[in-house]
């Protein structure tokens, strides 16, 4: 049965009529068309565009220089979102009515889609993932039994590489979800991916095929620009086209647009590859490290270390996995020592896990030295 996007949509997104942008019209010329200050922004020093216009409400150049690198077939399988939470946001939005539609989340896995759901008073069921052995691997069986078990639920969220898991869903199971009949979407989140080796990347090149799919990227992580807020989501055409017809009128500006176009040059992917090797690098002597730390205290490094962090388990004095200790190492590193970890412990399958995310050569010594410090302080 083929994918029909009028069953998944709202009816009240499917019947709007989407704000009409100045720029949608025309974008050169003497501009008096949308009460911009003519003169210019206030600032003392020049800054780089017209800030004193609306920005592209859909960032052309941008999308092309994506287009490129994400092996899509078209500037229309593009969304620019402010950050991958907006993504996530409208989604959620236009696929599920208040009060009546569910998502479906697989933890452990990241917090925003239960938070955005929760905004939109949109109810989250829950399929964990086998964490056994830190698997963290879909369980394809139940996620297809709930998603029979409850016809509401209109959007699957799956997190690849997984947060706080770093570790990448086998395509097979993915694709068994997209494959099983389900008639709502699925949103694979891929932020990391550009930590992962290729055989394992990115499915979104998948999106032709399966028009239910949406795949959500990001310029936080690899590109090293979290501050700029510029997440991607890419789909078919027709999804696309409701994700901007949704959006804000101009939600990236135009100094957002314009770090990200350069980023996406040829120096910049240069400079990218250059700092992810770098971080690829480092996460290996980390996970070398950890795994013959010098002083007790440290467990296993948990999944399969598909991204730019670790999770690793803290142990108590019997050998087993502390959420006790975990959590006052994590405070007494933020506290005393000035390195600041996030702890994962109460996270399901995460039973005393800090996550670490890769730094500099000269963070992670840090992070060592001042980690085995307080390892033997709680001894």
């Amino acid at each position: 049965m083929p994918f029909d996007l009028t069953k998944v949509i709202r009816p009240n997104i499917l019947a709007l009529t989407p704000y009409r942008c100045a720029r949608d019209d025309y974008s050169a010329g003497i501009l008096l068309d949308a009460n911009e200050n003519a003169y210019g922004p206030s600032l003392v020093d020049k800054v780089e565009g017209d800030l004193n216009r609306y920005p592209d409400p859909y960032h052309v150049k941008v999308k092309e220089r994506l287009l490129k690198l994400r092996n899509v077939s078209s500037i229309n399988n593009i969304f620019l979102g402010v950050g991958s939470d907006e993504c996530i946001d409208i989604v959620i939005r236009v696929a599920c009515v208040p009060g009546k539609d569910k998502i479906l989340i697989t933890p452990p896995t990241y917090g925003m889609y239960s938070v955005c759901a929760q905004i939109n008073d949109v109810q989250v069921v829950k399929s964990n993932l086998n964490v056994e052995n830190g698997a963290f691997q879909l369980d394809v069986e139940n996620v297809l039994a709930t998603l029979k078990a409850n016809p509401d639920i209109k959007v699957v969220f799956l997190c690849s590489p997984g947060n706080p898991t770093g570790t990448c869903l086998s395509h097979d199971s993915i694709r068994a979800v997209l494959e099983s009949g389900y008639e709502g979407l699925v949103v694979v989140d891929e932020a990391y991916v550009d930590f992962v080796d290729q055989e394992n990347g990115s499915v979104g090149s998948w999106v032709d095929k399966y028009p239910n799919l949406v795949v959500m990227q990001t310029l936080s992580k690899s590109f090293g620009l979290a501050g700029i807020r510029l997440g991607i989501a890419l789909g078919h055409p027709d999804m696309i086209q409701i994700l901007n017809n949704t959006k804000a009128p101009y939600n990236i500006g135009t100094p957002s647009a314009q770090i990200a176009y350069d980023a996406l040059s040829e120096e910049g992917l240069a400079k990218m590859n250059e700092y992810r090797g770098r971080l690829i690098s480092q996460r290996s002597m980390l996970e070398q490290a950890l795994k013959s730390f010098p002083v007790p205290g440290v467990g296993p490094i948990l999944g399969t270390n598909d991204a730019n962090f670790l999770l690793v388990q803290i142990l108590n004095s019997q050998g087993q996995p502390c959420n006790v200790r975990s959590e006052k190492i994590y405070k007494m590193l933020a506290e005393t020592k000035d390195v600041v970890v996030r702890f994962r412990g109460k996270e399901f399958g995460c039973t005393g896990c800090l996550r670490i995310t890769v730094g500099t050569e000269e963070e992670n010594k840090t992070l060592l030295e001042k980690l085995q410090e307080v390892l033997t302080l709680t001894a």
